[in-house]
């Protein structure tokens, strides 16, 4: 993905050459597995994963087809990024009816931006992995990374203070470690479960929920239609806001580090 894509180019820096599979602007686990990306497989060194079960519906068949045994599962070249992190929401038991359930737990986990240290360890230690030979540049941009992500969560973090505890309405679940780590309270979503579009029935509910708790906000992401969060804005006032689930998600996010200034900057402008 596009997040793992900009970490892996602030620790390789001019060392190494990084593409990404899906786009920021379209749903991780709906990639259409075409033929160019697997001969960009073939020619990888390295290749990093959001892993869990993210990325399932493609990935798994885009690896075997390349035929490239540096990055098969297993290999020196192959990263999965959650190795290491805390995950959130991991079901204790299993019920298809719940709709989409993700059994290892939330994927989403980059949207804490704690967990990118753990991303950006994970990355490191895979291209250390695969260049011995320039570990030293590696490592030093990583611990670079670590101190901005320091930097950057002292500002975040008083930015969002203001609104630690604000109620607020998400279109899907997949907010989960952004909305722990600053102090948001997710109260509804429009699925009426994860993966079911919003029914009437749904939207009822949100409506009233929006309207007992005055909340002002409803978030969503760049795949989705906003058409049933329109409906409930209109009928309480509620902003929807489109916010970025990954890098390039808008045209202005072009790092690891935008992605947070954009959504923080969005949301405490709406809850202001």
């Amino acid at each position: 993905t596009t997040d793992m894509k900009s970490i892996a180019e602030l620790i390789g820096g001019d060392k190494v050459s990084v593409s990404s599979i899906a786009t920021g602007y379209q749903n991780p686990h709906f990639v259409d597995p075409k033929p160019s990306y697997i001969i960009s497989l073939t020619k990888a060194d390295l290749y990093v994963t959001v892993g869990l079960d993210l990325e399932t519906g493609w990935s798994p068949q885009l690896l075997s087809s390349s035929r490239n045994n540096k990055i098969q599962k297993g290999s020196a070249g192959y990263v999965d990024a959650s190795e290491g992190i805390s995950l959130l929401q991991v079901p204790s038991s299993l019920n298809r009816s719940e709709g989409d359930i993700h059994i290892y737990g939330n994927p989403h986990y980059w949207l804490d931006p704690m967990n990118g240290k753990g991303i950006a360890r994970n990355i490191a230690n895979g291209l250390e992995r695969v260049d011995p030979s320039n570990k030293s540049f590696y490592e030093a941009n990583f611990q670079a990374f670590i101190g901005k992500i320091d930097l950057k969560m002292k500002e975040w973090m008083a930015k969002m203070a203001a609104f630690k505890g604000s109620k607020i309405i998400a279109y899907h679940n997949e907010w989960v470690y952004f909305e722990t780590r600053f102090g948001l309270q997710i109260v509804d979503f429009m699925e009426p479960k994860p993966g079911i579009p919003p029914t009437p029935s749904q939207m009822v509910k949100v409506i009233k929920e929006v309207k007992a708790n005055n909340i002002k906000v409803i978030i969503s992401s760049p795949y989705f239609t906003t058409s049933s969060s329109d409906v409930v804005s209109k009928q309480t006032g509620a902003k929807v806001l489109t916010l970025a689930t990954s890098v390039g998600g808008f045209d202005t996010v072009k790092n690891y580090f935008d992605l947070f200034d954009y959504n923080i900057n969005q949301l405490t402008g709406a809850l202001r």
